[in-house]
């Protein structure tokens, strides 16, 4: 009877054991498919582990390739000796409710559609995610769709986002911009239409204008994206001296966006901003990866905070988490691949909001040409709660082959960062909720009144 009383104890104790564990892991992917191996995979850090330069070989399995590169590429273009990497617990960040509500109602409506030219396309979507559950076939341009639509604020805006460049002899500039942000259909916003009947046509739009260095003040890029997945979208550049706007082509996908280590493809919420109809994608598996979601933008906003001379976060601005992504090899469509400057872009999109927090990138010879670190932290959002998409972030963007680093940050020194929804209709006292001024052409004539 003592045996057995033993034994039962014992396996009560390995249940509760393996319960707090699988509560931890799913309280940390919160609506993500979950199994054994997860918990089996979270457990090979535990929390308070330290990565240093000496025992990085040991947690490679959870690094990117470009993160492995920069504990190895040599001199002032790898990470430094003291660097440490401190893994904290992995933090949950459920999706709105509405965004699976629209997700229930309308993903079955949802089609690819493949074009004679090879390119594909979606019909049929309104709102939420399309592929909730992306299986074969395509599979991979199903979960390509899904970050594209990723759920975002409806709009986001920034006055404090601060860019640092460095080049290849270690000089640095600095960068100071202006951002408003702004998903016009396809909304899963509270108290906002599914299409705002104001939008033109516009699904989203990207409003950027630097405010420093006075040499550059004033210069604007705004990039409008349509509801039409086949309309390509319009590129236009505000310049200063000029007093008027430039309609770029929209074929120069590969052009810097405003001047830093960063191309016109990269960057919305997260690291892909190409659009569906010039790309597939090949599914390579769920990835593990350490990645940052939570920090201070007191902390994170001082520049003093990061590593020198590898722009990359000291351990005061945050801890590391292990999170679940989905591996995707995006490349082009092979009749859209003439001129376009990369073979590949190894995307990793975070498997509770979508979001693609890094991305690898090959140039045409097949040659690791850029790492881009696309840390989300999660904001506030009214109406909605804690976003892991919600207009913060800490961006470092590597060219190994030409030797030049931006650090892209929505926090400055004072820690005033970004804000999203009702909050920007008095942002510091300006109503960034203006269509006809942010996310219109109209808009860009206004700017040096």
């Amino acid at each position: 009877m003592r045996k057995r009383t033993r034994s039962g104890l014992i396996s009560s104790l390995v249940v509760a054991v393996f319960c707090v564990v699988v509560v931890h892991a799913a309280q940390a992917q919160s609506s993500v498919p979950f199994g054994r191996e997860d918990v089996k995979t979270w457990q090979k850090i535990p929390l308070g582990t330290v990565i240093t330069p000496q025992n990085w070989e040991q947690y490679k399995e959870f690094m990117p390739a470009g993160m492995q590169l920069m504990f190895t590429a040599g001199g002032s273009w790898q990470l430094p000796p003291d660097f440490q990497m401190v893994v904290g617990p992995t933090h949950n960040y459920p999706l709105p409710p509405l965004f699976w509500q629209n997700t229930e109602k309308y993903s079955k409506n949802v089609k690819i559609v493949t074009l004679p030219d090879g390119r594909h396309t979606v019909t049929g979507y309104v709102a939420g995610m399309p592929f909730p559950d992306p299986q074969p076939p395509m599979q991979g341009y199903k979960f390509l769709a899904d970050t594209w639509y990723e759920w975002f604020p409806w709009i986001y805006c920034n006055h404090h986002s601060w860019v640092y460049l460095r080049d290849r002899v270690g000089n640095l500039r600095t960068l100071k911009t202006y951002f408003v942000y702004r998903e016009l259909a396809y909304n899963s916003s509270v108290g906002q239409p599914i299409d705002d009947p104001r939008g033109g046509g516009v699904y989203y739009a990207e409003y950027t204008e630097v405010v420093l260095p006075e040499e550059s003040k004033y210069i604007t890029q705004l990039t409008l994206y349509y509801k039409d997945p086949l309309r390509q979208e319009d590129l236009f550049l505000f310049v200063p001296a000029l007093r008027r706007s430039l309609r770029l082509s929209s074929a120069a996908r590969c052009s810097p966006f405003v001047g830093t280590d960063f191309i016109q493809d990269d960057i919305k919420g997260g690291s892909f901003n190409g659009g569906l109809t010039r790309f597939n994608a090949t599914y390579l598996g769920p990835k593990y990866i350490l990645l940052l979601t939570t920090a201070d933008p007191k902390e994170f906003g001082q520049f003093n905070n990061y590593y020198l001379p590898f722009l990359f976060p000291k351990p005061v601005v945050a801890k590391w988490e292990v999170r679940k992504t989905y591996l995707l090899d995006v490349r082009r469509i092979p009749s859209q691949q003439a001129g376009y400057c990369l073979q590949k872009r190894m995307l990793y999109v975070d498997a509770q909001s979508f979001v693609s927090p890094w991305a690898d990138k090959y140039d045409t010879a097949g040659r690791l040409w850029n790492t881009e670190s696309f840390q989300q932290i999660a904001n506030f959002i009214p109406l909605e709660g804690p976003q892991l998409y919600g207009g913060d972030y800490m961006v470092t963007a590597t060219d190994w082959q030409n030797r030049h680093q931006t650090l892209f940050l929505s926090a400055g020194p004072s820690g005033r960062h970004a804000a999203g929804g009702i909050a920007c209709r008095n942002y510091e006292g300006v109503n960034e909720d203006n269509i006809e001024r942010y996310s219109s052409v109209t808009g860009l004539s206004e700017i040096l009144r």
